[in-house]
């Protein structure tokens, strides 16, 4: 997804925010495509897609931290804050942006069959990869759980 790297400005492709249940926060697909380098190669019905299983995945895994923290909304849960926002949000959003982007990578592999587009795909299987760590790993940060677990045998 190399052609994928360009900064998008409010002026090439309008916003759209999805709407999340009120407990975590909702998406902005420029905020999206920004932070993760996405330009008009991925159309606004792809990317809203991606986002919204992207959203249902993170929100499922997070349902036992939701369940505790009834009456509240995620930026109201006390948290520290890094540039004046909390980094549970930071850490949702960065959950959601990365399973986004894996999926519109794997999505992508199946739309370029050219030899040039199977040598692209190879490439970023790994990146795949690294994105889902660092979705979980934020998911595990916002648990409160251990990123890793190993057992000696």
């Amino acid at each position: 997804m190399d052609k994928l790297k360009t900064q998008v400005t409010e002026n090439a492709i309008a916003d759209e925010i999805i709407t999340n249940n009120g407990f975590f926060p909702d998406i902005s697909l420029l905020a999206i495509r920004n932070a993760m380098r996405l330009d008009g190669t991925v159309t606004n019905e792809r990317l809203k897609s991606a986002v919204i299983e992207a959203m249902a995945s993170v929100n499922y895994d997070l349902h036992p931290f939701r369940q505790r923290h009834q009456g509240n909304t995620l930026a109201t849960v006390e948290a520290e804050t890094v540039n004046g926002e909390s980094v549970l949000i930071q850490r949702y959003k960065r959950a959601v942006y990365c399973l986004t982007v894996a999926d519109l990578t794997e999505q992508y592999h199946s739309y370029d069959a050219t030899n040039s587009g199977r040598k692209e795909a190879s490439e970023q299987t790994p990146l795949i990869g690294e994105l889902r760590r660092n979705a979980r790993f934020a998911i595990s940060d916002i648990l409160g759980e251990v990123r890793l677990t190993a057992e000696l045998i």
